[in-house]
C-alpha cells in the first residue's frame, strides 16, 4: 500500500497556514492607538494609565531595550457585529518564535482592572461573546520592550544584557492593532486538524488508525471550501468527528498535565522584570481557569507570589480566588527554585522553610512536592533535606539535558547520603514547556523507561523560561487526547493528584543512589565569581547574625531581629535561583547581585556588632575577646562562645637552598621554590610528604575555554587538551605577616598576587589569592599534585559528604570531570589523608595518574577560580578577585569539616572582660551544629540543628547553658514531628542534658524551651 502521509501532510500544512488560521479572525477593523513611553524605570499602573499619549500606528518603532510604553487602544464595535464573538488582537510586533523571551504586555480596564497577559502565542483579548454592537473599546497595555538577548545565533557577546549599555534604538515595530470577529467553530476546525495531524505523524505506518486518520483528513480539506472556510468550516469538522470519538486503549499510557509558566526568577532579565512577568502569567492563567474548567494549573517559587502580593494587589485577588477553587496551585514548597549544588546546607534547608512556609501562612497549603524542573543537578544531601521539611516527592526535568549518558529510570526512590528516600519523577515528555503537540505526548508515552511497573507521568503544559503558562490552544487539545485512540490519554491534575497516583502503581520503584549529577552546564560551578562569593559569604553571615543574636538575647536580654533576618534570608535565598547563583544570567542582574551582597553584608555585620558589644562587657577593660562562631573549639575558644584566645606556638621563615623559602611551625614544613611553586609540604608528626615527588603545588593552570555552546554555562572536557602552567614568578619575598611569603604573576593581560602562610598551632598552608583578572574565554585553575592514592575523594555537600571516583571506569564516572564541593575536598590512604578547604569557590576537579619512576600515584586535586565566558555578559568577572584556600595534610574527614569552618568563619576580636558562655554546647566533634537561633513563631525558644558530620554513628550529649523546661524534636520549620523520634535517638535527660545517638549523616533539629 502506498504511504500518502507526506503528500496529506503537505496539503495540511499550507491549507492550514493559508486559509483555515487567517479565517479564525475573518473580519476585522482597526483601532486607535496612543502610547505612553515611561521615562527610566517601569511606573506605578495609576501613573501608566493617568498619562498622556501620543498617537503612533501600526508599522511605527517602539521601545528603547528595556523600556516600558503604555499603549491606549480605542475602537468602536461596528453595528453589524452584533449577536457575534469578538476579539482585540493586540500584536506589539512579535516574533511567534519566541514567547516569553522578547516584548510582552499586560492589558488593563480602564479602572486599572487587570485583564490578561500579552506575548507571541497569546495576542488577543475577548471583547464580548456575544457582542451587541456599538460597544466602546478602551484598554491600556503595560508593554515591556525587552531586547531578544537569546536569538538564533545565541552566543555572540551583547551589550543588550544591560540597560546600561543597551542604548536607545527603538527594539520593535508595532504590528496587527485590531478589533475582530471570532469564528469559533473554524478555530475548533484549526485544534481537530492540528491534533489528528500531528497524531497521525506519530503512528506506525503499517496501523490501519493511521491511514485511518488520514483518510478522515483527506475528506475534512476535501470539504474546506477554500473560498468560504467560515461557510464550510463545520462540514469539514464533520469528517473528523468520528475519528476524534474513538477511545483509547485501555493500556495506554496516562499524561498528567499540570498547567505551568516556569519563570526563571531572573535570567535574560533582571529581578525588577521578572516581577511584571509574574503579573501577567498569573493575569493570563487566571483568566484561562475562568474560561476552561477542566484547567488546572500550577506555580511553583514563593517569591514569585509574594512579588505578586506586593506589588500586584489587583492580581493576586484573582489568585487568591483560584486558590481558594483548588485549580491554582502552590507547588513546589521553596522560595525560589534553587540551585541544589552550592547553597550550604543551612541555604538549602531555608528555601524550605521561607517557601513552604508563605503557602501555609496564605493559604493553609502543605506542598509535599518539590518542583525542580529547570535546576543544573541535585546535590546527594537533598534527599534527607526534603523529608525534613515534611515533604515526599521530588519533580525535575533537566537531567534529560545530560550529553553522555541517559538516566536509566523515570520514577524512581532517590537515595540520599543519609539513607533517605525520595519518591522521584524525572518526565519523559523531555520539557518542562510542553505545548500539547502531538510529537511530545507520543514521545512521553515511547520514552517513558519504567513502562514495565508503570504508566503514569507527567507533563509541565505551558510557554516556559520567561513565562506565558498554557494557551486555550493546549487546552483545546489536551481536551481531544483525553480519550483518544492511538494517543496517551491526557488529563489535566495538580501535581499532588499525579504523585499520589504514580505512588500507588508504583509500589517498588528502581533505586537511585547518589547525587543526580547533570553531565551538562559544569561551568555553572565557576562562573560570576563574585555572585559566588556574595552567597557563601552571605550564609556564614547569617549563621553568625543568628547565632549571636540569639546568645545576646538570652544572655543581656537584647532584641532579636526577627524581621531583619528574615527579610536578609530570603534576599539571599533569593539570589540561589538556578540562573543567579551559577552565573548564567545577562549582566544586569550580576551587577545588582554584588550590590545586594555587598548590603546584606553591611547589615549582617552591624547585627553581628550590635549583639557581641551587648554580650563583650566593658570594652575600655584592657582585654580582648575572641568570638568563635564556628562549631568547634578554637584557639582555646569554645564553639559558639568568647573568650580571651590561647595562642600557641610560632612559625619560622628561612631561605631555601637553590632558591626561595621555607616555613616551619612544628606540625608543617613547607618548602616554597623560586617560582613561588610548593616543592614540599612535609606532615612532620606522620613522617609524610604531601607534595608529588617531582612536582610543584600551588600551581596555576590556564586553558583556552570556548564550549561548543552556552558560554557560560558549559566547559567540555576538550578544554583539557592545552593549556600553560604559569610558573614563572615576578617577584617571591617574605611576606608582611610574619611565616609568610607572597609571590606575584603576570600573564596575559592579568596579574596574580598570593601569600603562602603558615600560622602558628595550625596544621594547614593557607594560601590567599589575588587575581587582576583581564582574560577572555579562559579557564583559570589551581593545582595541587598529591602524593596520595586514592580511588575516590569526599566532597562537602548539604549535611555531610559524598564520595566520586577519581577514576574513569565508566562513562559515567568520566562524565564528571568538573563537579561541586562546599568548603573542602577529601582524599586518603589508609591512616592518612590530605583536605583542600576553600573559602568561596565551588567547581573543581580530581585526577589521578601512576608515576612512571616510582610506580606511585599521584591524585591532583586542581580548585577552578576563574573562567571568562563572553555571552550572556561579556564582561564576566572581569577585574579584582580574592579567594582563600587551605591545604591541611594528615587531616581526617573530620579535620576537614573543622578547617572547612575555621576558613570561612574568620574569627571576630572585640575588646571586652565578659566572657560569655556558648547557648549549646555538643561534647563529640563529630556533630557540627548548622543553627543557632530563636524560634521563628517570636516565643523565645531557642533552636538548634546539627548533624553527623564524618559519615559513622556518633553518640553525643547536648548541653543547654540556660534551663530549658522542655526538648522538642522538630520538622525543619520548627514544628513538633509528626513521628515520634526514632528510639535512643533523642532523649531528655533528668539534668537537663540531651543524649544523642545518631546515624552516619543525621539530621536533627530542637526546640529547647527556656
Amino acid at each position: 500500500m502506498h504511504d500518502d502521509r507526506k503528500l496529506v501532510e503537505g496539503r495540511l500544512k499550507r491549507v492550514l497556514d493559508e486559509r483555515i488560521r487567517p479565517a479564525v479572525h475573518p473580519e476585522s477593523v482597526p483601532l486607535d492607538v496612543a502610547v505612553w513611553h515611561a521615562p527610566g524605570e517601569p511606573v506605578p499602573v495609576a501613573e501608566g494609565l493617568s498619562a498622556t499619549p501620543e498617537p503612533i500606528a501600526a508599522g511605527d518603532r517602539w521601545g528603547a531595550p528595556w523600556g516600558t510604553s503604555w499603549f491606549t487602544v480605542t475602537g468602536t464595535v461596528p453595528p453589524e457585529w452584533a449577536g457575534r464573538t469578538v476579539e482585540a488582537i493586540l500584536d506589539l510586533g512579535f516574533d511567534r518564535n519566541m514567547p516569553g523571551f522578547q516584548c510582552e504586555g499586560l492589558v488593563y480596564r480602564p479602572d486599572g482592572t487587570p485583564v490578561k497577559g500579552l506575548h507571541p502565542l497569546n495576542d488577543w483579548v475577548r471583547i464580548g461573546a456575544p457582542v451587541e454592537g456599538g460597544e466602546e473599546v478602551r484598554l491600556h497595555i503595560e508593554a515591556a520592550s525587552n531586547p531578544v538577548i537569546l536569538d538564533y545565533h545565541p552566543f555572540l557577546p551583547t551589550p543588550l544584557g544591560d540597560k546600561e549599555t543597551a542604548g536607545t534604538h527603538p527594539q520593535y515595530t508595532l504590528a496587527r492593532m485590531d478589533l475582530a470577529v471570532f469564528d469559533e467553530t473554524v478555530w475548533q476546525l484549526v485544534m481537530d486538524l492540528e491534533v489528528l495531524g500531528e497524531l497521525m505523524a506519530e503512528l506506525p505506518v503499517e496501523g490501519a488508525r493511521r491511514w485511518e486518520i488520514m483518510r478522515a483528513i483527506e475528506r475534512a480539506l476535501d470539504a474546506v471550501d477554500l473560498q468560504d472556510v467560515n461557510g464550510t468550516a463545520a462540514a469539514a469538522r464533520e469528517c473528523l468527528a468520528g475519528v476524534l470519538a474513538t477511545p483509547a486503549a485501555p493500556s495506554a499510557h496516562r499524561v498528567s498535565a499540570v498547567g505551568h509558566a516556569h519563570i526563571d526568577s531572573a535570567w535574560l532579565w533582571p529581578l525588577r522584570e521578572t516581577v511584571r512577568k509574574v503579573a501577567r502569567t498569573t493575569s493570563n492563567m487566571t483568566a484561562l481557569l475562568e474560561s476552561e474548567p477542566s484547567f488546572v494549573f500550577a506555580m511553583s517559587q514563593a517569591q514569585q507570589w509574594a512579588w505578586v502580593k506586593e506589588h500586584r494587589p489587583e492580581v493576586w485577588a484573582k489568585v487568591v480566588k483560584a486558590v481558594a477553587a483548588g485549580r491554582f496551585v502552590p507547588a513546589g514548597g521553596m522560595w525560589v527554585e534553587s540551585d541544589t549544588n552550592m547553597p550550604g546546607s543551612e541555604a538549602m534547608a531555608r528555601q524550605f522553610v521561607h517557601g513552604k512556609r508563605f503557602f501555609l501562612d496564605e493559604f493553609g497549603i502543605e506542598n509535599d512536592e518539590v518542583w525542580l524542573p529547570d535546576t543544573f543537578g541535585f546535590a546527594a544531601g537533598l534527599p534527607q533535606i526534603i523529608k525534613a521539611a515534611g515533604s515526599r516527592w521530588l519533580l525535575t526535568q533537566k537531567i534529560s539535558w545530560s550529553q553522555t549518558n541517559t538516566f536509566p529510570h523515570h520514577t524512581f526512590l532517590w537515595e540520599g547520603i543519609d539513607g533517605t528516600r525520595i519518591f522521584t519523577h524525572f518526565p519523559p515528555v523531555d520539557t518542562y514547556n510542553c505545548s500539547m503537540k502531538g510529537s511530545e505526548i507520543a514521545h512521553a508515552a515511547r520514552n517513558f523507561k519504567d513502562k514495565d511497573l508503570a504508566r503514569h507521568s507527567l507533563a509541565p503544559t505551558g510557554w516556559g523560561d520567561g513565562g506565558g503558562g498554557a494557551t486555550r490552544e493546549m487546552v483545546a487539545k489536551a481536551a481531544r487526547m483525553r480519550d483518544l485512540e492511538g494517543s496517551a490519554v491526557v488529563t489535566w491534575e495538580t501535581p499532588a493528584e499525579f504523585f499520589t497516583k504514580a505512588e500507588a502503581e508504583h509500589p517498588r520503584p528502581a533505586v537511585w543512589v547518589g547525587e543526580l549529577y547533570l553531565e551538562l552546564h559544569r561551568a555553572t560551578l565557576t562562573s560570576q565569581a563574585r555572585t559566588k562569593q556574595g552567597n557563601r559569604r552571605s550564609e556564614h553571615l547569617l549563621r553568625e547574625a543568628e547565632l549571636w543574636s540569639a546568645t545576646a538575647a538570652v544572655r543581656a536580654g537584647h532584641p532579636y531581629p526577627y524581621e531583619r533576618l528574615d527579610r536578609l534570608w530570603k534576599t539571599v535565598l533569593l539570589h540561589q535561583f538556578h540562573d543567579i547563583l551559577p552565573g548564567s544570567s545577562i549582566a544586569w542582574v550580576h551587577r545588582e547581585a554584588e550590590k545586594t551582597y555587598a548590603a546584606v553584608a553591611g547589615e549582617l555585620n552591624a547585627i553581628i556588632d550590635a549583639a557581641q558589644r551587648a554580650l563583650a562587657g566593658d570594652a575600655g577593660s584592657g582585654t580582648r575577646l575572641l568570638f568563635n562562631s564556628a562549631p568547634h573549639t578554637r584557639d582555646g575558644v569554645p564553639a559558639g562562645g568568647a573568650q580571651a584566645p590561647v595562642m600557641a606556638g610560632g612559625t619560622t621563615a628561612g631561605p631555601r637552598e637553590g632558591g626561595g623559602h621555607v616555613l616551619d611551625n612544628g606540625l608543617l614544613r613547607v618548602e616554597v621554590d623560586g617560582r613561588g611553586l610548593v616543592v614540599s609540604v612535609h606532615d612532620i608528626a606522620a613522617g609524610r610528604e604531601a607534595v608529588a615527588p617531582g612536582q610543584a603545588a600551588n600551581l596555576l593552570q590556564l586553558h583556552p575555554d570556548f564550549p561548543n555552546m552556552w558560554d557560560a554555562w558549559d566547559v567540555d572536557a576538550f578544554y583539557r587538551n592545552t593549556g600553560t602552567d604559569l610558573v614563572e614568578a615576578d617577584e617571591v619575598a617574605p611576606g608582611e605577616e610574619p611565616g609568610t611569603v607572597r609571590v606575584t604573576r603576570s600573564f596575559g593581560r592579568s596579574k596574580v598576587t598570593q601569600v603562602l602562610g603558615l600560622r602558628p598551632g595550625a596544621k594547614r598552608l593557607d594560601i590567599d589569592t589575588e587575581v587582576d583578572w583581564h582574560e577572555t574565554e579562559k579557564f583559570l585553575k589551581l593545582a595541587f599534585p598529591l602524593d596520595v592514592r586514592a580511588e575516590r575523594y569526599a566532597s562537602e555537600t548539604q549535611y555531610g559528604h559524598a564520595y566520586r571516583a577519581t577514576h574513569t571506569n565508566t562513562s559515567w564516572e568520566a562524565a564528571k570531570f568538573e563537579a561541586c564541593n562546599h568548603r573542602f575536598v577529601h582524599l586518603e590512604e589508609p591512616g592518612w589523608g590530605i583536605a583542600l578547604v576553600n573559602d568561596s569557590t565551588y567547581g573543581h576537579d580530581v585526577t589521578r595518574t601512576v608515576r612512571d619512576l616510582d610506580g606511585g600515584t599521584t591524585t591532583t586535586v586542581r580548585a577552578s577560580l576563574l573562567r571568562a565566558p563572553r555571552f550572556p555578559d561579556p564582561e564576566t568577572d572581569q577585574g579584582v578577585h580574592r579567594f582563600r584556600h587551605a591545604l591541611v595534610p594528615g587531616a581526617t574527614v573530620g579535620d576537614a569539616v573543622r578547617e572547612g569552618y575555621v576558613v570561612n568563619l574568620p574569627a571576630r576580636h572585640l575588646p571586652g572582660d565578659a566572657e560569655v558562655a556558648p547557648l549549646v554546647t555538643l561534647d563529640n566533634d563529630a556533630v557540627v551544629v548548622t543553627a543557632v537561633k530563636l524560634a521563628d513563631d517570636e516565643s523565645g525558644d531557642v533552636v538548634v540543628r546539627f548533624h553527623e558530620a564524618h559519615g559513622g554513628r556518633a553518640a553525643a550529649t547536648l548541653t543547654a547553658g540556660f534551663p530549658v523546661s522542655q526538648v522538642t524534636a522538630t520538622d525543619l520549620l520548627e514544628r513538633p514531628l509528626t513521628e515520634a523520634p526514632r528510639e535512643g535517638g533523642v532523649t531528655w535527660r533528668e539534668d537537663g542534658t540531651v543524649a544523642l545517638s545518631l546515624r552516619p549523616f543525621e539530621l536533627v533539629t530542637l526546640r529547647l524551651r527556656r
